[in-house]
């Protein structure tokens, strides 16, 4: 899967060393709560719909509940593709955010401690996501989420910061 950069993102003399979106599991998995509250919701209307004896409630609770369903995951797309991670030979950099987006960025030398986080679906899955720490923080600032490879990534990312942010 090719990745655009966007223009803005990176300067002109950086080097880019990755160029990441989150896996295309981002959409259903980030949705998994979302569509899990539609099914029920839809599924209590067919039930009361027996006690009212309205006959078209199954369809229309269906119809709702299938609408609602891929209103969820359109979105859940579009905030796949708002989201781009890149490491370059100075800075960490994660965009993301569709009607409001946000950039985070990182010295190289600004980065103090990364780790590889797994939730069970994850793993099961192969992919990860990685929290990136600065000068000054005792929590993680940014998150590059469901990446693929995350134990490779996370590699690539620590050399980079040992080769290029030790200056």
């Amino acid at each position: 899967m090719s990745v655009a950069l966007p223009a803005d993102l990176v300067d002109d003399d950086e080097v880019v060393i990755l160029l990441l979106r989150p896996s295309p599991l981002f959409i259903p998995l980030s949705s998994l709560g979302s569509l899990l509250v539609i099914a029920v919701v839809a599924l209590a209307m067919m039930y009361l719909g027996r006690f009212m004896s309205i006959q078209l409630i199954d369809t229309l609770a269906f119809g709702l509940g299938v609408a609602g369903g891929l209103a969820c995951l359109a979105w859940q797309g579009l905030e796949w593709w708002s989201r781009v991670y890149v490491l370059t030979d100075r800075r960490i950099i994660r965009r993301k955010g569709v009607l409001r987006p946000t950039v985070f960025e990182a010295k190289l030398r600004d980065i103090k401690h990364t780790s590889v986080f797994r939730h069970l679906r994850e793993q099961l899955l192969g992919l990860g996501s990685i929290g990136f720490a600065s000068a000054g923080s005792d929590v993680f600032d940014a998150f590059w989420v469901m990446v693929r490879q995350p134990f490779a990534v996370h590699r690539t990312v620590v050399e980079a910061i040992e080769r290029y942010g030790r200056h």
